[in-house]
């Protein structure tokens, strides 16, 4: 494992001599790296960085020409790391890289993918001064938590750790200290399993050089509000997004699930599990394997689900033929495959081996974005190769041997909705669109039974002939 510790830098040169050989003594069992970035520093610290990374190979050196703000000199970091797992260090000594085994250990357990450093989770040792500076922390946790659902105790802390695959995956844009609200309204956002972990703290007064005042507080209270409700997109893979904002309404994946009642057996195959969104309705099986391309998906639903003694998760190519090959002694009885043949250059390889590996009389039941005429900025961006006719999916099935049981339209009111982002150009569902949706499936509902109006996907089951 290798750490990366990320160091914003600006006008700090009393002190960083004294936390770069505290960062790079740190008790860690793991190669470091340490990425500091001089954010346009008018005193000595960029030739102070310089001198230290001559002795010392583990030290990067960036500069910003100009001072960008906290948030700036963070993604600066985060775009030159190599490590598994980033640090946020500030260049002052109010933090103690002492105690980065504390922090990494939740993550190296792989129960975490964030940790936050407490500094009133029972802290071992805090340096006690600036009461209204506490009590502005306090409001600001609690804010974050009431809007994201967490029960932090320090959503303002600078120690957070992050497993560099989540973080780099995150959509942050603050330049100056919202970057605490933001990364922490993201990584709630991005469903990242978030710990905390009790830190010492070392707090400075304003003589010494804290430079956080309450014009940062209600910027912070602003930043948590904009980001949870106007601005929510949390990454920039389109795909994961939409698969997160259609997550957040489980009515709905109850709604897609409910097409295929009767026809969902007890050993089933979910082909392309994605982050999980019906996953939960089907764990009442005798036997469930998810399986996805995507390792931290796969991942994810591991660790979801996978103490349980009839679950899964796999990664694995559904165009790879070997995949099947492997999964023919778990004597499937159902393929569920939703939202998933469309990604697929070869999904004719993927039909022919759910044929392959379930029980004679087995079913496949799959679900397929409709008509070519809706492919849109959105189906690109999240890699849709194409929309499905009728004709093409009812080939698709025939062309592997099996016989066709359903064939219809679904969603006619997405179609609606749809449309809209396709003349719109939007790129991705958000979780306000998922909400909105959710209040009108009453109406959803009651135009399923509408002959005659086209539908926003194809649902299919077909069997395997004995």
């Amino acid at each position: 494992m290798k750490l990366s510790v990320l160091m914003p830098v600006y006008n700090e040169a009393r002190t960083l001599r004294t936390i770069v050989r505290r960062v790079l003594d740190a008790p860690v069992d793991a190669d470091l790296e340490l990425v500091a970035v001089d954010d346009g520093s008018t005193d000595r610290s960029f030739e102070v960085l310089q001198e230290l990374a001559v002795s010392d190979d583990r030290i990067v050196v960036l500069r910003h020409p100009v001072n960008r703000g906290k948030g700036a000199a963070i993604r600066t970091a985060v775009a030159r790391m190599t490590g598994d797992v980033a640090v946020v260090q500030d260049s002052d000594l109010e933090y103690d890289p002492a105690d980065f085994p504390r922090l990494l250990k939740p993550i190296l357990e792989d129960r975490a993918d964030a940790v936050f450093g407490s500094r009133f989770a029972a802290s071992p040792e805090r340096r006690v001064l600036l009461y209204w500076h506490s009590l502005g922390n306090r409001l600001l946790t609690w804010f974050a938590n009431v809007l994201n659902d967490l029960n932090l105790t320090d959503m303002e802390t600078c120690y957070k750790a992050v497993r560099a695959d989540f973080l780099k995956d995150l959509r942050l844009r603050s330049d100056r200290f919202g970057i605490e609200p933001e990364l922490t309204t993201r990584l709630a956002q991005s469903g990242a399993r978030i710990y905390e972990v009790p830190i010492s703290y070392h707090g400075r007064t304003y003589a010494e050089g804290k430079n956080i005042g309450w014009r940062d507080g209600a910027q912070a209270m602003w930043l948590l509000f904009k980001f949870r409700f106007l601005d929510t997109r949390f990454t920039d893979d389109f795909g994961r997004g939409t698969l997160q904002s259609l997550g957040s309404s489980p009515q709905i994946s109850r709604w897609v699930v409910e097409q295929f009642d009767g026809a969902i057996g007890d050993r089933v195959l979910e082909a392309g599990s994605g982050t999980g969104n019906i996953t939960p309705l089907l764990l009442d099986r005798e036997r469930i394997v998810s399986l996805d391309i995507d390792h931290p998906y796969v991942r994810q639903l591991d660790h979801r689900y996978g103490h349980l003694e009839n679950f899964s998760a796999v990664k694995a190519d559904l165009e790879d033929p070997e995949t099947f090959v492997k999964l023919e002694g778990e004597g499937f009885d159902t393929v569920i495959c939703i939202n998933v043949l469309e990604h697929l250059d070869r999904p004719d390889v993927a039909v022919r081996g759910f044929h392959r590996i379930l029980r004679p009389g087995g079913r496949v039941l799959v679900l397929v974005p409709a008509h070519r005429s809706l492919y849109s900025a959105m189906d690109e961006a999240i890699e849709h190769r194409k929309r499905y006719e009728d004709g093409e999916l009812r080939e698709l099935l025939d062309a592997a041997g099996f016989h066709i049981e359903r064939l219809a339209p679904f969603n006619r009111l997405g179609v609606v909705g749809w449309s809209v982002n396709r003349w719109t150009g939007r790129k991705s569902i958000s979780r306000m669109q998922v909400s909105a949706f959710r209040l009108m499936m009453p109406l959803a509902r009651a135009l399923e039974r509408a002959e005659g109006l086209r539908g926003l996907s194809w649902i299919a089951v077909a069997r395997k002939v004995e």
